[in-house]
Parts: C-alpha cells; structure tokens; sequence
C-alpha cells in the first residue's frame, strides 16, 4: 500500500489538465473516532463511545505543512525530534501515511495542545473538541521551542534605568511596517525584527541610544519557520519573498495559511516537487494543483524551510 505522500506525488507526475485534484479527501474538516468499548466502559462516568471534532481548520492546514516538510527533507524528522519528541514524529507520520486524519488530529489535541486551548463537552454519547478559534494560538505557540529568539540591546546611557535588556520571543510575528516604505515590505519587516539597528531609547527621561543586536534562535537554526502575517491587509501582500536570510541562515518558501474571514475559515497552500497544491478541509474536493503559484492575498503565514547547506 501506497503511503499518502506517495499516492500525491504519484498524482502530480500523471496529472492531466482536465482533473486537477487528488483522487480522495485528505484530512477533511472534523472528524469522528469510535471508541471500542468494552463492558468496563458501562461504569464509567460520563458515558461516551465516540468523540467528533468540530472547527478543526485550525490546525489542518499546518498538520498538512508539516506532513509534507518532513517528507521532502529527510533530515528533518530527526531535527523536530529534538522539539517535539521522537514518538510524536514517527507516530505522526505513520498515521499520516496510513490515513488515520482524525486519530493524527486528537495526537495534536492531546500531545501538543493544552486543555484550556479549546472548549469540549460530551453531548448524549459523544466527547464533542472545538477547536474554534486562531490557528497561531492552536498550533504555532505549540511548537515547544523550536522558533525561539532573543536579541540583546544596550543603551549608550550610563543612567538609563535599564540600560540592557533582552527581548526573548517563542514565536515569529512579522508586523507591517508603520510607514509604508518602497520595496519589499515583508523582507523591510523582517529584516527590522531580526537585524541590528541603532534607534534612540524609549526609557522615560533616558534620551541615549540604543543599540540592538542581531536576533539570533535560542536553540540553532530550525528546520523551518512559520511567519505570524495576521495583521497585514492584503493591498501590502503583493509581492511575497521566495526566500529569507534569517540569522545567517538562507530560508525558502514552501507554502502558507490563507484565512478567509467571511467563513471564518482557514486553507492552506504549498509546494510538492515545485508544484504548487492547494489544500481546503471544508471542501469535497480538497486537494487540487494549481496552474501557478497561488495568491497570498488572505494571508495567515507564510512557511519557509531552511536551505540545505552545499
């Protein structure tokens, strides 16, 4: 049998212009897990003999990302087993490849997320998990450390009330710039978190200069980052960077999170092979490939991998 990413590939290599989506739904919305339940389970308090999962894009369009990073990088795998657990990853895989969606979305749930992260409750004979909400809050500040950075800065001020100081963050939130320059925003952007600059101190009564030093990850390069995008407008994305230099190292783009705020409703977008696919839980058809890259004008995140090292 044919592993899922397999069966993709294989669809992409002998694709026909005419039927341009994959032949079965991958990782629909939802999802239901019967429990096999024996007569020990009568006792128990409350009573359910399945669980259904309602609100799930918040975390599909990732669990699809990372499926598919770990696949197209053979040395990944052993890197985020240092992040997120060498059992996680294999068991993550396996049942990725074997089509267990709704069994890889509950090892998300209950490995990864925290209880107070989504609300549950048992109706009748059903365990009902919503994970209504932001996808960066359901999946992204649940990748334990691996996007972690700190940058120092000092103040020239011998006075200065706290004259250094470290800004540590566990997450990567790319903020549009105040001032509309010309040129590549998001690259402007950044470049303004991750770079060294020299800008005046803000510390009450200081009036020294600070000076910031390069943003470096706490724990070494990671395999891959996911850029938080939620508060640009879609008149500032019309040009996304193919690649980043974050810290000295060289990122490239491999897909992104699209949310649409009408329905609420987050997709996602990548590549296989160079090929661009676009991926919708909610619908009947949810894989197809697409004629070119997509347009990244409902912009959750962008996902970029690091660049193998020649």
């Amino acid at each position: 049998m044919k592993t899922l990413f397999e069966e993709i590939k294989a669809s992409i290599k002998n694709n026909y212009n005419q039927d341009r989506s994959f032949w079965r739904p991958v990782l629909p919305w939802g999802g239901v897990f019967t429990i096999k339940a024996g007569r020990k389970a009568v006792s128990c308090t409350p009573l359910y003999v399945e669980i259904r999962l309602k609100n799930t894009c918040t975390i599909d369009g990732f669990l699809m990302l990372l499926y598919v990073i770990l696949h197209e990088n053979e040395n990944f795998p052993r890197e985020l087993s240092l992040h997120l657990g060498r059992e996680f990853i294999d068991c993550f895989l396996y049942l990725m490849d074997t089509y267990s969606f709704t069994t890889v979305k509950l090892l998300w749930i209950w490995d990864k997320m925290e209880k107070q992260q989504y609300k549950s409750e048992v109706h009748k004979a059903s365990l009902i998990i919503d994970l209504f909400g932001n996808e960066h809050d359901n999946f992204t500040k649940n990748l334990e450390n691996l996007m972690s950075t700190i940058q120092e800065s000092y103040c020239s001020n011998w006075r200065c009330p706290i004259r250094v100081q470290e800004d540590q963050q566990r997450t990567i939130n790319i903020n549009p710039p105040q001032e509309i320059p010309h040129g590549n925003l998001i690259r402007l952007a950044v470049d303004e978190l991750f770079c060294s600059r020299i800008e005046l101190c803000e510390e009450h009564g200081c009036g020294g200069l600070r000076e910031f030093s390069q943003r470096v990850f706490c724990h070494g390069a990671p395999p891959f980052v996911v850029l938080n995008m939620q508060h640009w407008k879609s008149e500032d994305l019309a040009y996304v960077p193919y690649y980043l230099d974050l810290s000295d190292h060289k990122y490239l783009l491999e897909g992104a999170t699209l949310f649409n705020k009408e329905e609420h409703h987050y997709s996602a977008a990548f590549q296989i092979d160079g090929h661009w696919m676009h991926y919708d839980g909610l619908r009947n058809v949810n894989l197809i490939l697409l004629n070119k890259p997509p347009e990244f004008l409902l912009l959750s995140s962008l996902v970029y991998i690091r660049a193998t090292e020649k």
